[in-house]
């Protein structure tokens, strides 16, 4: 069985019965620990969490209420300057799942993470 499957068994089981307001704190660590492996997978040949660590997109570190476009000198898309959004949770799925959707005109190279139980493991790694 390969990560994501086992990751996706554990979060039927061990999840879903309550919010995620409700999660024990060791959920909560292995729902990060699961997402810094897809992060690695998935994100981290462009981009870094940590603002210290170079890498060729802009770093991740803080992400989540921070405005698109707004990491002081990188180089953003006008699109991206011009969204006026605020990467919420939400914002963030859609903008793994289908970011020229979510902004035409962007100018990053990305694969869309559609799977909504990774998404949300990226998510769980990018709070930490």
């Amino acid at each position: 069985m390969n990560l994501r499957h086992t990751l996706t068994l554990f979060c039927l089981t061990a999840v879903s019965g309550g919010p995620a307001a409700s999660e024990s704190s060791a959920v909560k660590a292995i729902k990060a620990e699961a997402g810094q492996q897809f992060f690695e997978a998935e994100c981290r040949r462009c981009h870094a969490v940590d603002a210290s660590d170079p890498s060729y997109g802009p770093p991740l570190e803080g992400i989540i209420g921070r405005p698109a476009g707004s990491v002081e000198g990188y180089p953003y898309s006008d699109a991206l300057k011009a969204a006026g959004i605020v990467w919420t949770e939400p914002a963030l799925r859609a903008w793994m799942e289908d970011k020229q959707g979510l902004i035409p005109g962007t100018k990053m190279r990305h694969v869309g993470i559609t799977d909504p139980v990774e998404q949300a493991f990226i998510l769980s790694w990018l709070r930490t």
